[in-house]
């Protein structure tokens, strides 16, 4: 069996999420959705998500593509791997040719996890979400 892993923040969810998780879910038997804890989140973002963890891992547990749902405490996925181990990670396009990219690659890499790269949906983010949220209706 393919265990394969998301990690997100899946901060107000919306349709990349869906689609970063139905293409994750057809390359793999058991998927397991990483949701970033708040923590972490501020820590890398430099602000929490609106929706809280909590809620964040309910929300992504409901989706029928979803086998698995686990808090993800750290920006060091090879944590992740150590709490549930996994196969293949799977990232936004976004990722690829970048430094972060690079060096998640090679950390996979060292654990025999194969890093796969999915379309990421350029038109819809939570943090365009968000801004749209907070600007001025005029």
């Amino acid at each position: 069996m393919i265990v394969g892993y998301v990690p997100g923040v899946f901060d107000l969810l919306h349709v990349g999420h869906l689609r970063l998780l139905e293409r994750a879910a057809a390359h793999c038997d058991h998927l397991v959705a990483g949701v970033v804890t708040d923590a972490v989140a501020e820590a890398v973002k430099g602000r929490r998500p609106v929706i809280d963890e909590v809620e964040r891992q309910a929300l992504v547990a409901s989706l029928r593509m979803v086998d698995e749902v686990v808090p993800d405490t750290s920006a060091d996925k090879r944590v992740a791997w150590r709490r549930r181990p996994f196969d293949v990670l799977f990232k936004g396009d976004d990722w690829r040719g970048t430094p972060k990219g690079d060096a998640l690659e090679a950390e996979m890499a060292e654990l025999g996890v194969t890093l796969v790269y999915l379309p990421y949906t350029r038109h819809v983010a939570s943090s365009v979400l968000r801004d749209r949220l907070v600007a001025p209706h005029g």
